[in-house]
């Protein structure tokens, strides 16, 4: 077996050459403004935005703070405005069906003009109708429909009364009604008078008067019928007077749109409706301002005038803006697909089209939208709801309580909206794997994954484009600039990140914070540019700030209140290193690690195991263990021992495999009796064969 040869100590640390730097101070550098150790995830990006298809999605997979939402935003800053403007959206009162709001595309930038137009429009209407329906014309052509059926019923009664007196009847107008009276000389004869006249006589004036009766019944059965038709005429002519008036100002509403047909059906609807409706222009000042707020004189909750007609714009563009990039940063179910919100009114929650709100799927519309993957996955329905709107294609705006019928207040359905946008995902790894395992539609929506690295290697190409990095970020955030002995602290503080002396973190919130920290410490010491002794001083305070733990844990070994030997040799005894993480501060925690052994029939017993202290992992490494000594002892007869293995003061669970190599060193000094050395602390991992890892 090789022995193994000590590590020098130069290659504890991997320092940065600074005599490979050609500038002075980053202030010399030119910022790129782009992503270093990135290339899969740029290419992934680049594919992911470009491609049109359904269904190529993107997730942005990796760490917290490597920089997803920033590369993906570069790649957005420069390709969105470049794309056409998507269009306008309104809702509108649907006058056939007003719980089912029409949905109104128009160009970018229309959707406000159509709206104010609209609005211009109804305060027009509400001065000239009531001008229109109280000009002498209007009145002029009322007055001759009132008089032309009052004289008919003046006539039809002429005519009974003509006939009557041909019959010597003679019609009276009683305050109980119209009566028929036989005359006698031109006088209305009394009923005396009636009562001595012959029997035949009397019978053949009651005949008479029978049939003039008939006449008078018909003529009273006309009388609604002309009344109705009168009342049909005014109101022919109050629709046809607010038509004419009105058709002047739509007509000119209709040369401004003429390319948009919806509008146009929408203006000819709206006009059917306002002269179907012209009396609601002719309320009281009282009536208008009860209308307004949506309350008439009953009590009863109404459409008012000004609400009516009005535009609900719920997506404005402005021209050439391009594609719209929207980071919906709390991603609700009702903040994505939008909502319809009620009025409470005399107890009773109303709502109508003007009150429909848009969602984040609505202002990305013909764009792109970014959300967080974990913020999204922790709202209710919400995940549910963007599948829903990005396999139909179209935004249909529905309440939760609506969908699932857990309300039964009075809400709207308003027409889906056409939905074209670019969803980008960013998370962790785990949740892509969860989904992409456990969901079936995640695939098929999210075809593209852009997957960040954690490293990138360190070589002279790197470590340059590192100090460009470093410019960008101190031009970009008005911060001092570093002279190239920061330069290479900086490098070297990454490689340490990485874990991996031939790495360079692409961790670029850690560099930017210890940067923005570093500039601190220089202003405090009134430096020009950033120093290796300020960057020092920042890693200097960021320990100091985290390692109250490790000073605690520390005190506790030297007041021997946690037993760790650090002189000397002890037969079974080894020191085994752990490595404690908080948070982003990690450090190594020794912890004793004892053996003894018996006659027995060759078992090797974790007794962390054995207490239900030992994780799978670490019971896996005794198991190797064990494996190894049978290997290595015991191929011809059997190992005639039993030992025990155990962290002494350990009194929470032990994970890993890590210890596994300490346990062995200390099992077979417990066998050979050969003494360790107390100063020295172990960690890795062995396997069967007896390679340490």
């Amino acid at each position: 077996m090789s022995i193994p040869k000590p590590l020098e100590p130069e290659k504890l640390f991997h320092r940065c050459d600074v005599s490979q730097f050609k500038f002075a101070s980053t202030a010399e550098l030119e910022a790129k403004g782009k992503f270093i150790g990135q290339n899969r995830a740029v290419e992934a990006i680049q594919f992911g935005i470009g491609i049109q298809h359904e269904g190529f999605n993107l997730f942005a997979l990796g760490p917290n703070g490597i920089g997803k939402h920033t590369l993906v935003n570069q790649f957005l800053e420069l390709k969105a405005p470049t794309e056409a403007t998507p269009h306008d959206w309104c809702y509108v009162n649907n006058f056939k069906q007003p719980h089912k709001p029409q949905a109104l595309q128009l160009p970018a930038g229309q959707g406000n003009a159509l709206r104010q137009d609209m609005s211009q429009l109804v305060e027009a209407l509400i001065t000239v109708i009531p001008a229109a329906l109280n000009s002498d014309d209007f009145h002029a052509q009322k007055n001759a429909i009132v008089n032309e059926q009052r004289e008919q019923e003046v006539q039809a009664f002429k005519d009974l009364e003509d006939q009557a007196k041909k019959e010597d009847i003679r019609l009276v107008n009683t305050p109980s009604g119209f009566a028929l009276a036989p005359l006698r000389g031109g006088e209305i004869m009394s009923p005396d008078e009636f009562e001595k006249l012959p029997a035949a006589e009397q019978k053949e004036i009651e005949s008479r008067i029978i049939k003039l009766q008939e006449a008078l019944q018909q003529v009273m059965l006309q009388i609604p019928q002309w009344h109705r038709e009168t009342q049909n005429k005014l109101k022919k002519l109050q629709e046809d007077t607010a038509a004419y008036v009105i058709t002047p100002l739509f007509d000119e509403l209709r040369q401004k749109y003429a390319a948009l047909p919806e509008v146009l059906a929408y203006f000819d609807d709206a006009k059917e409706d306002i002269v179907s409706n012209v009396e609601e222009f002719t309320k009281s000042e009282e009536d208008s301002l009860a209308a307004l707020v949506g309350i008439a004189s009953s009590g009863q909750s109404q459409k008012a005038i000004l609400t009516r007609y009005q535009v609900n714009v719920i997506v404005a563009r402005s021209p050439n803006e391009g594609a719209p990039v929207v980071l919906e940063d709390q991603p609700t179910y009702q903040n994505l697909v939008g909502r319809v919100e009620h009025v409470s009114q005399m107890g009773t929650l109303l709502t109508d089209f003007t009150l429909i709100k848009a969602g984040a799927l609505h202002q990305a519309n013909g764009g792109y939208l970014i959300l967080d993957a974990r913020k999204l996955l922790l709202q209710s329905y919400a995940w549910e709801g963007l599948k829903r709107a990005l396999r139909a294609r179209r935004v249909h705006i529905e309440s939760l309580g609506q969908l699932f019928g857990w309300v039964s207040t009075v809400s709207l359905e308003p027409q889906p909206i056409p939905l074209r946008v670019k969803v980008i995902l960013t998370g962790d790894r785990l949740l892509y794997y969860l989904l992409s395992q456990y969901d079936p539609d995640f695939r098929e929506l999210f075809k593209v994954a852009a997957d960040f690295e954690v490293d990138m290697g360190r070589d002279e190409d790197s470590i340059l484009s590192y100090a460009h990095l470093l410019a960008d970020l101190a031009k970009k955030e008005a911060l001092r600039h570093c002279d190239k002995e920061a330069v290479a602290r900086v490098i070297e503080h990454s490689s340490r990140l990485a874990g991996d002396a031939a790495k360079l973190t692409t961790h670029m919130q850690s560099i930017s914070d210890l940067l923005r920290e570093a500039d601190y410490w220089a202003g405090q010491a009134n430096h020009d540019l950033i120093t290796a002794p300020d960057i020092q001083q920042a890693l200097d305070a960021q320990l100091y700030r985290s390692n109250r733990i490790q000073e605690r844990v520390q005190e506790a070994i030297v007041e021997e209140t946690i037993m760790i030997d650090t002189a000397g040799g002890v037969v079974g005894q080894v020191n085994g290193l752990s490595v404690m993480m908080l948070d982003t501060y990690a450090f190594g925690r020794p912890s004793r690690i004892t053996a003894q052994y018996r006659l027995g029939k060759g078992e090797v017993i974790d007794i962390e195991r054995q207490v239900e202290l030992g994780g799978p992992i670490h019971s896996k490494g005794v198991m190797i263990l064990a494996g190894f000594l049978g290997a290595r002892y015991a191929r011809e007869r059997p190992l005639s021992l039993s030992a025990t293995l155990v962290f002494e003061q350990s009194y929470s669970g032990i994970e890993g495999d890590s210890a596994s190599s300490a346990e062995l060193y200390a099992l077979l000094s417990a066998l050979a009796g050969v003494p360790l050395k107390q100063s020295l602390a172990v960690t890795g991992s062995v396997n069967q064969l007896s390679l340490i890892h």
